[in-house]
């Protein structure tokens, strides 16, 4: 059960804003109640890398309400959460995908190089070379350059395509967005991306591209989008389903 959000409040309504803990799928997970005067329903949302849970509820919610809206979506949550790795700092021996295939992280300390993607006993793997301290951060770079190498080329082909071009892409580990346009045409992606399907790549470059045409997401933007990317509604539901985990996956301390 939740513990009241306001001593003040005599009809045990949320407050605008409270932090408490709440236990899901085995896990203590600190969980932020937020009243939003905008919110015409109850919404709830797992931080990326499952760090924190965040409901947004309607002003003047009754806390039953929200405990009932927990209840409902208990089985949600633990679906999403036990996705996400334990242990999920970067390491020798675990698996992490590229392009969507998962490949097993070998450490190569004796070799020269960075990192190569090689097939050991018949699987993917990505031979990390050097300093074991180093290889998080070497797959970190890996990924990087994997992303400008393929974002490139279809922002080139996309802008092509809406007839509008990109004044910068910029790369980033966000962990609010996985990507953004802004209104001078500077796009902006989570190098993150290169561990989903191509599919999903190519979506996320096709959904910040349509809005150097479209700065909204009204029908033309989709309309858009599909044209650019007729995977569109596939690609969005898997960063739903999975772009949580990709989030969790640590590349350093």
């Amino acid at each position: 059960m939740l513990s009241r959000f306001s001593a003040k409040a005599p009809r045990k309504t949320a407050a605008s804003s409270v932090e408490r803990s709440h236990r899901v799928a085995g896990r203590e997970l600190p969980l932020r109640i937020v009243e939003n005067p905008r919110a015409r329903r109850l919404t709830l949302r797992i931080a990326p890398g499952g760090a924190a849970l965040r409901v947004t509820v309607p002003p003047g919610l009754s806390l039953s309400e929200v405990e009932r809206f927990l209840a409902r979506h208990e089985g949600w949550l633990e679906q999403r959460l036990r996705k996400l790795p334990e242990e999920p700092l970067v390491r020798p021996g675990i698996k992490i995908p590229l392009r969507g295939v998962p490949h097993l992280v070998v450490h190569a300390p004796h070799r020269r190089g960075a990192v190569e993607v090689s097939a050991i006993d018949g699987q993917p793997a990505l031979v990390v070379m050097g300093d074991r301290r180093h290889l998080p951060r070497r797959l970190a770079d890996f990924l990087k350059r994997e992303a400008k190498r393929d974002i490139e080329a279809l922002v080139a082909r996309h802008t092509r395509a809406v007839g509008r071009p990109a004044r910068a892409i910029r790369y980033r580990d966000t962990t609010s967005r996985w990507g953004s346009c802004t209104s001078d045409g500077v796009l902006s992606f989570s190098w993150r991306i290169m561990m989903a399907p191509p599919a999903v790549i190519n979506y996320l470059v096709a959904h910040e591209v349509a809005h150097l045409k479209e700065m909204n997401h009204g029908p033309r933007f989709w309309a858009l989008c599909e044209a650019l990317c007729p995977r569109t509604q596939e690609a969005r539901q898997w960063l739903k389903r999975n772009g949580t985990a990709l989030q969790a996956i640590r590349f350093g301390e």
